[in-house]
């Protein structure tokens, strides 16, 4: 049977039994005040024509100029801990040291950010984040399975899907929890499918996993195996003959193999072609987490999928839009058995409140407006 297709069994049958159990969850979009009427009277988005700029402008260094007072620089340099409460109080106040006036600063250049693209003081950004502030202040403020689902999360979803060449999305509070609740979601597979309470090793999840993937997915795995229902394999950093070993050793039917796309400290892609092969090989089930190259990679911006041109061949992507998207949250983007699953089992999702409303009608912006920019 086809990779894509076993997964899909296994998944269905998963969603059956939580059916059978009444553990289905589903999400319920809302209309915020006057969203409706507004909705009516300008459209989908009621957004203007975005606007082109030839040259530099201001806001595209505000992400990287920074300031910082001397003392606190200083501190820096001599490694000093400090508590933060400097920038609150008043630098003069506890550097006496230093004997240094609160008003002298250094100007510095910040190259340890993640805004890549200096989208986050985009003015495009900013407006939609200020106009949904405005109109419908921060939001319900619940868990999305409750009331926390809006017009606005649902729009920010497809439009990710559309982006990621997937079936549908799940947005999450943030990149963080995504992982931690696919993760946490793939132990309760494992667990719904055994023929009894605890899963024989046979019935097991296997996950194989580079030495140097985000901590996030370490500890969702690590979460997932308190289940008892997942085993954890870690290979060598982008090591092909080492995961080929694993995966041939490994009897469990259910395999797992998860990996950074783009690993942000070393700058390295992962071996998406061959990752691809095995895939096939072994009915693996291939998750990437595609936080660093979302909006970077890809001729679309769609990320390092995109890039190896095998989007098809990545069964779930975790993503963030706190990079280079400039605001914030995370999202899996997955098939629509996929985010059935995940929003009715992973934990980190269920028990979060959901994204505020400015920062999802912010980050529905950067991809309208980098879907503009592509065309002209």
């Amino acid at each position: 049977m086809e990779v894509s297709n076993l997964w899909d069994k296994w998944v269905g049958e998963a969603l059956s039994k939580l059916d059978s159990l009444k553990l289905l969850r589903s999400l319920r979009p809302l209309y915020l005040p006057n969203e409706q009427q507004q909705m009516n009277n300008t459209g989908v988005s009621g957004k203007e024509e975005y606007e082109m700029f030839d040259e530099v402008q201001p806001w595209d260094r505000s992400s990287v100029n920074v300031s910082i007072s001397e003392p606190t620089y200083r501190k820096w340099l001599l490694e000093i801990p400090s508590s933060g409460d400097e920038i609150v109080h008043g630098e003069s106040l506890a550097d006496d040291t230093f004997g240094t006036s609160q008003q002298q600063f250094k100007r510095l250049l910040l190259f340890s950010g993640n805004d890549y693209l200096g989208l986050s003081s985009h003015p495009a950004v900013r407006r939609a984040a200020a106009e949904a502030a405005r109109d419908y202040g921060m939001g319900p403020r619940g868990s999305p399975l409750i009331c926390g689902y809006t017009y606005h999360h649902r729009l920010l979803e497809s439009s990710l899907a559309s982006l990621k060449k997937k079936e549908d999305c799940l947005l999450c509070p943030t990149g963080f929890s995504a992982n931690m609740a696919l993760m946490v979601a793939l132990g309760n597979l494992a667990s719904l499918l055994a023929a009894g309470n605890v899963p024989v090793k046979d019935e097991k999840i296997a996950i194989f996993s580079d030495e140097l993937n985000h901590a996030s997915i370490i500890d969702g795995i690590r979460l997932a195996e308190r289940q008892r229902s997942v085993e954890f394999f870690v290979y060598k950093h982008c090591d092909m003959s080492h995961l080929r070993a694993l995966l041939s050793n490994c009897k469990m039917k259910k395999k797992v193999v998860v990996t950074d796309s783009l690993f942000s400290m070393d700058g390295d892609f992962a071996p998406m072609l061959e990752l691809v092969e095995l895939r096939r090989k072994h009915n693996l089930l291939l998750v990437i987490d595609d936080a660093h190259g979302t909006f970077v990679c890809g001729k679309s911006g769609g990320g390092v999928a995109e890039e190896f041109e095998c989007e098809r061949d990545v069964d779930i992507c975790i993503g963030t839009l706190s990079k280079a998207a400039g605001c914030h949250g995370g999202f899996i983007a997955c098939s629509k058995r996929w985010k059935q699953l995940i929003q009715s089992r992973g934990r980190s999702f269920i028990f979060s409140t959901a994204t505020p409303v400015p920062i999802a009608a912010a980050g529905h912006d950067v991809i309208v407006a980098f879907a503009f920019l592509l065309t002209k």
